[in-house]
C-alpha cells in the first residue's frame, strides 16, 4: 500500500515530458502580448511637450508678477496724490460685543424677527397693511442703531442695552401682530368670498 516518493516524482517525470509544449510556442506568445500591449509614446514627443509646457507656464508666471507689480509702483503723473488726515471710523458696538449672553439675546431676537419676515405673504389686497407695518420696522430700526451709536459713544449703561432689547421685543412683537392681523384678514376675506358665491 505504502509507495515510494521516489517512484511517484519518477512517474510524473515521464508524463511531463509527453505534455511538452510545441517548439517556438514561446516567441509566438511574447509576439501577441506585445503586440496586444500599448506602445510607448516616443520619448522626442514626451520631452518636447513638457518642454512647452513648461514654458507656457514660465510666461505666465512672468506675466502676472509683471503685472502685479507694475500696477502696485505705477502712479499716473496726471494724478497728485493729497494726503488728508481721516478720523479713524469706530465700529458700532452691539449688544454682542458687550457679552455672549446678551449677543445670545440679540441673535434670538434678529433670527426671530428675520423667520417672522420671511413668511409674510405680500398679495395686493393686504399690500396697504403690510406696506405699514413695514414702514414702521423701519423706524424702529433706525432707532436700534442711533441707540446702537450711543451705546459705542457713551460706553454701555444699564438704559441704553435695556432700550436695544426692548426695540427688539418690539419689531418681534409687530411683526406678531402683523402675522395676527394677516390672518384675519385672509379668514374675512375667504368669508367674504364664501358669502359671495352663496349670493
Amino acid at each position: 500500500m505504502a509507495q515510494d516518493i521516489r517512484d511517484l516524482f519518477e512517474a510524473d517525470k515521464e508524463h511531463q515530458k509527453d505534455e511538452m509544449l510545441s517548439e517556438g510556442h514561446e516567441a509566438r506568445f511574447l509576439e501577441k502580448l506585445n503586440a496586444s500591449l500599448p506602445q510607448d509614446p516616443p520619448k522626442s514627443e514626451f520631452n518636447w511637450m513638457s518642454i512647452a509646457a513648461s514654458l507656457v507656464i514660465l510666461f505666465a508666471l512672468s506675466f502676472g508678477g509683471y503685472t502685479f507689480f507694475k500696477s502696485d509702483k505705477m502712479v499716473e503723473p496726471q494724478q497728485q496724490v493729497v494726503e488728508t488726515e481721516v478720523a479713524p471710523v469706530a465700529k458700532t458696538k452691539t449688544l454682542g460685543d458687550l457679552s455672549p449672553d446678551l449677543k445670545k439675546v440679540e441673535d434670538y431676537y434678529l433670527a426671530s424677527i428675520h423667520t417672522e419676515l420671511s413668511k409674510v405673504e405680500l398679495t395686493p389686497a393686504n399690500k396697504e397693511l403690510i406696506d405699514g407695518y413695514i414702514q414702521r420696522l423701519e423706524e424702529l430700526t433706525n432707532e436700534y442703531k442711533k441707540l446702537s451709536v450711543e451705546l459705542t459713544e457713551s460706553g454701555p449703561s444699564a438704559l441704553t442695552v435695556n432700550a436695544l432689547i426692548d426695540n427688539l421685543k418690539l419689531r418681534l412683537n409687530l411683526l406678531y401682530r402683523l402675522r395676527d392681523q394677516l390672518k384675519e384678514f385672509s379668514t374675512d376675506a375667504f368669508a367674504e368670498e364664501a358669502i359671495e358665491q352663496s349670493i
